[in-house]
């Protein structure tokens, strides 16, 4: 589908009394993408990974073709901000403030990523669904761990019963991603107590997404998995990948929205040098090029 780039594997399913959505992703190449881009530390490759998959899971549920959903987390914490941006077809990209963090691995062995993304702050989440304004919703950090605040995010802003997964194994020398995936469940209108119940139930036997990956599930075997005793049916799968949509249109839209003097200023140096954030190409103006732009 994506000839020479690397993808990802996604699946949405139904039970088939609709009580409830599940869906999940296989996101081990995205990371690794991500990976190399940035070149993440071990303790910021979980974080932006956790982040990159909970996007594209949730960006997968938008339902027009030019829809996106940004989530974006500003804890505080050692890494600072960390953003990733989905379309409707679960393709994705992200940054870190501080891709290069080390942390020490915090009282369960585990990468810290609660204090590389902290918890005195928001997590954000913004849907552009074509709108003349973007749907804003905002929930404190309750852990920074990414799941945990996800699921909170649903119950608070959109008020839907939700219960998030999401892993990435990162290997401790080499700091390459082994595997990275989760998945989403979310309670429909019409799920009563015996429904909520038998799901809690379920919840207390989850493995971690990263046991079930390592053991070679796929996404709609992690959802059976996950929902045992469920019926479910796929609504639909993708192979998302990380995707950047930069462009050197884009970036002359965003160089003339400085204003005539900015340009002005920047024409007076030998060249301009715009970084995008999410996938690290440079695009360079010589002073006759940014002088066209005040033109235009």
């Amino acid at each position: 589908m994506y000839k020479g780039v690397k993808m990802g594997f996604l699946v949405r399913m139904i039970s088939t009394d609709a009580t409830l959505t599940a869906m999940a992703a296989d996101t081990t190449d995205i990371v690794s993408e991500m990976q190399k881009i940035h070149n993440t530390s071990k303790v910021c490759s979980a974080a932006l990974g956790r982040t990159l998959t909970a996007a594209s899971l949730i960006g997968s549920s938008l339902k027009g073709k030019d829809d996106t959903v940004t989530v974006r987390f500003n804890g505080n914490g050692k890494a600072g901000s960390v953003i990733a941006v989905s379309d409707s077809d679960g393709n994705v990209r992200g940054c870190i403030s501080e891709p290069r963090v080390e942390l020490p691995l915090n009282s369960k062995g585990k990468l810290d990523v609660a204090s590389a993304i902290g918890t005195d702050g928001f997590l954000t989440v913004i849907k552009d669904l074509g709108l003349k304004e973007p749907y804003i919703g905002q929930v404190p950090i309750v852990s920074g761990e990414v799941a945990e605040d996800i699921t909170s995010y649903f119950a608070i802003s959109e008020q839907i019963p939700t219960v998030c997964g999401l892993g990435v194994l990162v290997d401790p020398k080499t700091e390459e991603i082994i595997c990275s995936g989760g998945f989403i469940i979310q309670l429909l209108p019409y799920a009563g107590e015996e429904v909520i119940s038998k799901l809690e139930k379920c919840i207390e036997k989850i493995e971690p997404v990263t046991t079930m990956l390592v053991k070679g599930m796929t996404p709609e075997e992690i959802c059976r998995t996950v929902l045992d005793g469920f019926e479910l049916e796929v609504l639909d799968d993708a192979s998302p990948v990380y995707r950047c949509n930069c462009s050197r249109q884009r970036v002359e839209a965003a160089l003339i929205s400085t204003g005539e003097q900015a340009l002005r200023e920047m024409a007076q140096d030998e060249k301009t040098e715009v970084t995008c954030h999410f996938c690290n190409k440079k695009y360079v103006f010589t002073p006759e090029q940014i002088l066209s732009l005040i033109r235009k």
